[in-house]
């Protein structure tokens, strides 16, 4: 007889670095190849700039950055994964640069272990588990609405409305 798996969720991977990351698969919007950025004046170090999406100004984040990593080198892999973010009860898409997509996975919570206590490396509440792939590879599981915190933004929001 077959068991029923309750509380399953599917998420996205992807790979920064050495490190493997895994997002909520109904936070990712779509997976983009590079495209030409273009910068925004004064705005925050982690933010590449903006992208025209089908006629929509995206903002792009280097992910590595904005994890304390060194920045993102464009290779053949680099894309652009859109993400829905919550702001005060409103969506915003943000781009977020990662080196490589992975795959998307279904995990139950029984799979998902508690987060680590991993110290400044990467911000504790921003990682909701862990995981452990087949290769015995460590996946962070990310709540990407608190990746970035409303001021940042609201900031972003702010300088790609001025461009």
């Amino acid at each position: 007889m077959e068991e029923i798996i309750k509380n399953t969720e599917t998420y996205l991977t992807f790979r920064l670095g050495d490190e493997v990351f895994a997002a909520n698969i109904k936070k990712a919007i779509n997976i983009i190849e590079m495209l030409e950025i273009t910068e925004v004046p004064r705005s925050p170090e982690y933010m590449r700039g903006i992208v025209n999406v089908r006629g929509s100004v995206l903002p792009v984040i280097d992910t590595k950055m904005k994890f304390g990593m060194p920045p993102t080198e464009i290779t053949k892999n680099t894309v652009i994964v859109t993400f829905a973010i919550e702001i005060e009860g409103e969506e915003t898409h943000v781009g977020a640069m990662v080196d490589e997509p992975g795959s998307v996975i279904e995990l139950s919570e029984n799979q998902i272990s508690p987060p680590p206590n991993i110290g400044a490396k990467y911000k504790s509440e921003l990682i909701v588990g862990t995981y452990k792939d087949e290769n015995e590879q460590f996946i962070m599981i990310l709540d990407i609405d608190k990746v970035f915190t409303l001021d940042e933004l609201l900031e972003i929001e702010v300088k790609v409305k001025q461009e």
